[in-house]
């Protein structure tokens, strides 16, 4: 009778069982996690569209410049950069929690051997020895370890765009250092060029000085413009070599081990688009990181969730245990056990609740992030969009302005020479005309950094069928 009773105590607790996974099932629902979205234009500059682009980083745009000494530095930028050496020990990091999450899945098996010596009550003393091989398997009933998975998935994904995205702006930081540094070349050329005339100005006017010719306000006036062009070179040679400096600093080397022949020649610019479209954001790291944490947050919350249900698990050991060692592994010794258990959590203080409040506004963060990451790049975007063509307007018009400085400054110089006009007239022009020439470097450089920035804003080339000719 008792074990007809103990049969029917066993059937109603699974039947119970079975009726709370049922339950809880129906009322419980594993969280999806998807994409977000955000408003975005369908494309930049006109109202057209083009033709979508990749969706990941163009890692050679820029080749685009046609430089290969630019080339060349970037190539070792790649293995000479502690910053992106640094990311990727930190991708590795995330990559290992992946591996962990999942190891969460399967089961784990131990081996435990013990000895012990123990005294009854009677006072007489035993030994015994232990050998096992447990095993423990926690079901996944409620897809608490695989969003688990796909959270440290979404993690590992966005430690990889950030390295993509610290990649890309080391690499954008290289071509704008270059491009400076060429800059700082050409000025200084343009200087010493001027700093030779003004000085074969100042020994001519000194003969003409010495003949009586012209008052010694004009040797005084010739010769500050000449020393003035003087402390211009000086300046601009500082900046040239501070600029290596961090230039080998990129590069991962000492800032005075960096070696590079001089050039006047700035890197040739790609032809600037027309309209761009918008899918092109689809491939910036940092909103591809944006979108992962997201998606980690989603998984996150599911985790926090399934808190609140009961953990089911599936333990099974066999082993041995004697109190001779020489028996231990007899038939006789031989134990073995199988079961399943549940763990439910009744009260915790609401820290099940909390847990779930605070990953829900980790959401809410991680959705705002990314809305202001896509804000901000169609920002930046446009911003140099429209800087690009601004700049190449202003360098056509700065190139008329330095052909008429210097035409002014041959009439001056011819009037001076027939004695019409003091030489104050002669360094006024050449002052115009100096500084309309640095001044058209300077558009030129700002061009080439925005086309620069552009590339970066869109990490990579755009559509060459968007490109005007």
């Amino acid at each position: 009778m008792s074990m007809r009773r103990s049969r029917q105590a066993k059937a109603l607790s699974a039947i119970a069982l079975c009726l709370l996974l049922a339950g809880c099932a129906s009322w419980f629902k594993k969280p999806v996690v998807v994409k977000p979205t955000a408003r975005a234009p369908e494309s930049f500059g006109a109202p057209q569209t083009a033709n979508a682009a990749g969706d990941a980083v163009d890692r050679a745009w820029w080749t685009l410049f046609q430089d290969p000494v630019l080339n060349g530095l970037q190539a070792q930028l790649e293995t000479g950069n502690l910053n992106l050496q640094l990311l990727s020990a930190k991708v590795r990091q995330a990559q290992a929690s992946v591996a962990a999450a999942q190891a969460s899945l399967w089961p784990s098996v131990s081996v435990t051997a013990g000895a012990a010596r123990s005294v009854s009550g009677g006072g007489a003393a035993s030994n015994s020895a232990s050998l096992s091989l447990p095993l423990t398997w926690e079901l996944d009933v409620w897809g608490r370890i695989d969003l688990q998975t796909q959270a440290a998935q979404a993690n590992a994904l966005a430690s990889q765009e950030d390295l993509a995205l610290a990649r890309l702006s080391a690499q954008a930081t290289l071509v704008q250092t270059y491009i400076a540094i060429r800059t700082a070349e050409r000025q200084q050329a343009v200087v010493e060029k001027a700093q030779a005339a003004y000085e074969r100005a100042l020994t001519l006017t000194r003969y003409r000085y010495d003949a009586g010719v012209v008052s010694a306000a004009d040797v005084a006036q010739a010769e500050s413009q000449w020393q003035s062009t003087v402390a211009q070179r000086i300046d601009v040679e500082t900046t040239r070599q501070q600029l290596t400096h961090s230039l080998a600093v990129l590069l991962g080397q000492a800032p005075s081990a960096l070696q590079m022949a001089a050039s006047q020649a700035l890197p040739a610019l790609p032809a600037l688009p027309t309209v761009l479209p918008a899918s092109l954001l689809q491939r910036r790291p940092d909103i591809r990181a944006a979108e992962m944490r997201v998606m980690g947050a989603q998984a996150q919350l599911g985790v926090a969730q399934t808190a609140f249900f009961p953990t089911f698990s599936f333990a099974a050991s066999s082993g041995y245990k004697s109190t001779e060692l020489a028996s231990l592994f007899n038939a006789s010794s031989r134990l073995w056990s199988l079961g399943p258990s549940l763990a439910l959590s009744l009260f915790d203080g609401g820290q099940r609740q909390a847990a779930k409040d605070d990953a829900r506004a980790a959401l809410e963060v991680a959705l705002l992030n990314y809305q202001q990451t896509v804000l901000t790049l169609l920002q930046e975007v446009e911003d140099n969009l429209v800087a690009t063509h601004q700049l190449q307007a202003q360098e056509a018009a700065q190139a008329q302005a330095l052909q008429a400085a210097e035409r002014n400054l041959r009439i001056t110089e011819a009037q001076y020479a027939a004695g019409t006009v003091s030489y104050l007239n002669v360094v006024t022009a050449q002052a115009s005309a100096l500084a309309a020439q640095r001044n058209l470097l300077d558009v030129q450089s700002r061009r080439a950094l925005a086309v620069t920035q552009l590339l970066k804003n869109l990490a990579g080339r755009w559509d060459a069928a968007t490109a005007s000719k």
